[in-house]
């Protein structure tokens, strides 16, 4: 069983299911004010879409399968996307 349990963890990957466009995020982020959320869209602008932050999230998101995904981790991957 843990060979198996480490395999299945091990290929597991994350999906992000929806349509996230620029509007849409600026829309979650219009009432947000801080830094974070303003680097994080001049980011995305720059990218000319989402589909870059979606996939370095997802893929950085995967090293948290085994210790947990949460509004912390979440937060620190967006924040490190933006700053990079």
């Amino acid at each position: 069983m843990k060979d198996l349990i480490a395999y299945l963890i091990e290929n597991m990957f994350i999906d992000i299911q929806g349509d996230l466009s620029i509007e849409t995020l600026r829309g979650y982020l219009k009432n947000d004010d801080s830094r974070e959320a303003k680097a994080l869209l001049s980011r995305v602008v720059e990218d000319k879409g989402v589909s870059e932050m979606m996939v370095t999230l997802t893929e950085c998101l995967q090293d948290y399968l085994r210790t947990g995904i949460n509004d912390v981790v979440v937060r620190e991957q967006l924040r490190t996307y933006s700053e990079s």
